[in-house]
């Protein structure tokens, strides 16, 4: 089979079991066509398995290299036509590189700078729940917020499966969400607090699923990124602002200097933080928050949508939400001042000489 992008597929063997609502030979292509960098070659895959998408970048990215699971072959990059043929018969061509799953060799993964064993498994009706909750939190961001990361994962995952079977795109699920989203911008604006809490509650699930939907399907677009990722850095200062206008509608309004000032602090805060981040991508190659063990952990608490939605949460529970507005201005200076203490802190490193090596790739070397 040649694939879109030129490189040669052999698929070894067939297999009924649908994985994220899909047969396994579909998964196979989608992964090839999604290969990065220089594309050629052939890959071969074993039908009978299933494996993390790390794998295929990695054959692929190494030619002569086999990936096999208790000696048998699995995947692997082709050099040559005796290869095919070897493995046909399911043998281990003379001369390759062997990587045996049972051995646990480690590749790199390069989104969360670290070193990593990716998963491998036979796919039948029995593991295939199994294997799906394998890639679903094998696409989790190493480094997220706290109600991403504890709060909603199983949720999430029985949604990113439900969408699956219905055949659904990630754009439909991100289109889904994208009508919370605004919906909840209205209900704040009106004074609805709890009604949008709600329908942004609905948004944020989806904002996980989505993404998790397009990693675990293999359809993941340019353009669904520039949708997903837009309306994720977009939206939350028209939820602030409207938060701002709804304490009005309740009778809750605050002294129009002390809502002016704080409405600076929380759309100035939440940009410069952004800026940060950016610069600190350019500068020293990686994301703020892999840096160090202390940069992840204040990862999960700093002042982006999701824990500020918490402080708005629990001012609702008092029936104070002008003081959670108060709290998310005050969460939102503190945030930005640690955020320039790390950038200083990483410009010394630089200026004296060290390296600027995330703690996650420095924990695996």
């Amino acid at each position: 089979m040649q694939t879109k992008n030129g490189v040669t597929l052999l698929l070894h063997g067939e297999n009924d079991t649908l994985i994220w609502g899909m047969t396994n030979a579909e998964r196979g292509r989608r992964l090839v066509e999604k290969l990065q960098g220089n594309i050629s070659g052939s890959l071969w895959i074993n039908m009978t398995f299933a494996f993390d998408p790390q794998w295929i970048q990695h054959v692929h990215d190494n030619p002569g290299t086999i990936v096999t699971f208790d000696g048998i072959p699995v995947l692997a990059h082709l050099t040559s036509e005796e290869d095919a043929q070897a493995l046909a018969a399911l043998t281990v061509p003379a001369g390759m590189t062997v990587m045996e799953y049972r051995d646990k060799p480690q590749i790199h993964n390069a989104s969360l700078r670290k070193l990593e064993t990716p998963f491998v498994r036979e796919l039948n009706a029995e593991t295939v729940k199994d294997i799906e909750r394998q890639s679903y939190f094998g696409a989790y961001k190493g480094v997220t917020d706290i109600l991403t990361k504890y709060l909603w994962p199983e949720l999430a995952l029985v949604l990113t499966r439900l969408a699956a079977r219905l055949g659904m795109t990630p754009n439909m699920v991100t289109g889904i969400g994208a009508i919370g989203c605004v919906a909840a911008t209205f209900l704040f604006y009106y004074g609805h607090f709890w009604s949008g809490m709600a329908a942004g509650f609905v948004f944020m699930v989806l904002d996980t699923v989505d993404g998790k939907l397009a990693r675990c399907t293999i359809t993941s677009s340019f353009w669904g990124n520039i949708f997903d990722h837009g309306l994720d850095l977009v939206h939350p200062p028209f939820w602030w602002v409207a938060w701002a206008f709804g304490l009005g509608a309740v009778g809750l309004a605050l002294p129009e200097d002390q809502l002016r000032l704080a409405l600076i602090v929380i759309l100035g805060g939440y940009v410069l933080q952004r800026v940060i981040e950016g610069i600190f991508i350019r500068a020293f190659g990686q994301h703020i928050h892999v840096w160090r063990p202390m940069d992840s952990w204040f990862r999960l608490i700093t002042a982006r949508r999701n824990p500020n939605m918490v402080l708005l949460f629990v001012s609702l529970i008092f029936g104070r939400p002008d003081i959670g507005l108060i709290a998310v201005a005050w969460w939102t200076l503190i945030s930005l001042a640690v955020h320039m203490v790390q950038i200083m802190q990483a410009w010394l490193v630089k200026i004296r000489g060290g390296q600027i090596v995330s703690w996650l790739e420095q924990e695996q070397g």
